[in-house]
This record gives C-alpha cells, sequence and structure tokens, in this order.
C-alpha cells in the first residue's frame, strides 16, 4: 500500500502545477526580442566569416541560438546574466574538450560526460547556462573542423561569441524602458 501511494505521489507530479500556458508578452517585446537576436547572431556570424573564415576557424556554434532566446528573449532570467552566458559557455567547452580529448575512442562515454560534467559544474560555481550544456556536447561530436580545434575551442567560438552576443545584450537590451540587462554581473 504505501508503494502504491508513493507511486500516486511521484505521479501527480507529472501533472504540473499550474493550468494554461505561460502569459502572452507584448508586441514591442517581441520586436526588441526578435531586433536583439537577429542583430546578436548577425554580429557573431559577421565577425566570424570577416576574420576567421580563411583561418578555417568557426565562430558560430548551435548552442548559441539558444543562447539568444535567453539573453534577448529573456533577459532578466538568471540563466541569462553574463557570468551565466561567458562562464557556462567557456567551462562548459573545456569540459567538452577535455572529455573528447580522453574519451574519443568511447563517443558515447565522452558526450555523455561532457554534458552532465558541464551541469554539476556549472551548478558548483554559478554559472548555469542551459546552451553550455550544448556546447559541452558540441565539443564531443562536432566535425572535424570543431575537434581540430582543441582547446582553441574553448576561446574561439566558445568564450569570443558570447562576447560578442553580451555586447549586443547590453546595447539592445537597454534600448525600452521596459527592459534592463544585465540584473546581475557576478
Amino acid at each position: 500500500m504505501k508503494i502504491e501511494n508513493g507511486v500516486r505521489a511521484y505521479l501527480r507530479k507529472w501533472r504540473g502545477t499550474t493550468a494554461g500556458g505561460p502569459p502572452r508578452v507584448s508586441n514591442a517585446e517581441i520586436f526588441w526580442s526578435w531586433l536583439g537576436a537577429f542583430l546578436g547572431i548577425a554580429a557573431v556570424a559577421g565577425v566570424g566569416q570577416r576574420f576567421f573564415a580563411g583561418l578555417d576557424l568557426t565562430l558560430m556554434i548551435g548552442s548559441f541560438g539558444a543562447s539568444a532566446v535567453l539573453l534577448y528573449g529573456a533577459p532578466r532570467s538568471p540563466l541569462a546574466q553574463p557570468r551565466n552566458l561567458i562562464g557556462g559557455h567557456a567551462l562548459s567547452a573545456l569540459v567538452g574538450v577535455l572529455c573528447w580529448t580522453w574519451l574519443h575512442d568511447m563517443p558515447w562515454l565522452a558526450q555523455t560526460l561532457a554534458v552532465s560534467t558541464a551541469i554539476a559544474l556549472m551548478h558548483l560555481t554559478r554559472t548555469l547556462h542551459p546552451p553550455g550544456g550544448a556546447t559541452a556536447l558540441i565539443a564531443t561530436l562536432g566535425s572535424a573542423e570543431i575537434t581540430r580545434l582543441g582547446f582553441w575551442y574553448v576561446l574561439m567560438p566558445a568564450t569570443l561569441g558570447p562576447l560578442i552576443l553580451l555586447v549586443v545584450a547590453l546595447l539592445i537590451n537597454n534600448i525600452p524602458q521596459s527592459r534592463r540587462y544585465p540584473e546581475i554581473w557576478f
């Protein structure tokens, strides 16, 4: 009987705590989110193409799209703050490169340890940034171009790209009176 009650209580958690979806945001909020994401991703892509294309380096990785959602769509989120953005990507990239370096013969284990260890270290350092998990994963399953970067991946793209996104977030998110960024630096 106790086990059955425990299972029911556990399954009740799956229902969630609120009814309905998230509240709708204003059209102005949608516009500023769109503009910030457009300019942030354009800046990273533009700098990458202008300065690094001929060097066989990449500045754009998929996890930056998720960072753009946080920075420009939810700029007040604790997960979108500068410490989390920069620290989350850089730390996760380092973990991903280390896991690939040590475990490239077992890609499944490198991928698994990269993401789980990156999450644990982001928690420990108070730099939790969900796209950081993707940055760690990209280091272990990326193209030959990515894996060839080795530890350079930590600086370029995983630190430089977020720094560019941060500059755009500071500029764009503080234009309308309804927005403020950052909430906290450290």
